[in-house]
């Protein structure tokens, strides 16, 4: 015997209702890495991504990289800003610190842009997995 399918209006709101879970789990994963993962109670999850993406961001500035500020001049500048960006708060509140000035000589400077770059590549791609793992896409 199968069950009864839910009426229309009950599955809009159901799916409302998630759709609001997983803007609200994007958000916070964009904001703090592993947050939207610790909102959707995935705790392991959550501390890897925490931990990983702050450490890479942090060993990229220990590294001398250079945090690109919002230049929209050209497009290269743009992506290195946007992927710097995606780190979410760690990246703000350093900019705003003065934090990531680079110093183009040392021979550790590409290393430390490099990580900078991943780490909010990165956490970008955790906010799209807090979406999905949201809608029920992903276990």
């Amino acid at each position: 015997m199968q069950p009864e399918p839910l009426p229309q209006e009950v599955q809009q709101v159901q799916t409302e209702a998630g759709l609001v879970k997983a803007l609200g789990a994007s958000f916070a994963a964009a904001v703090v890495p592993g947050l939207g993962h610790a909102v959707l109670r995935k705790w392991d999850r959550a501390l890897v991504f925490f931990l990983s993406i702050s450490v890479m961001f942090a060993l990229g500035l220990r590294l001398r990289g250079r945090l690109f500020g919002p230049d929209f001049t050209d497009l290269f500048t743009t992506l290195k800003f946007v992927a710097d960006a995606g780190s979410g708060l760690p990246y703000w509140l350093s900019w705003v610190r003065g934090l990531g000035t680079g110093q183009a000589a040392a021979y550790t400077y590409d290393f430390g842009n490099v990580f900078i770059y991943v780490a909010g590549l990165l956490n970008m791609l955790v906010v799209v997995d807090a979406f999905d793992i949201a809608m029920g896409r992903k276990p």
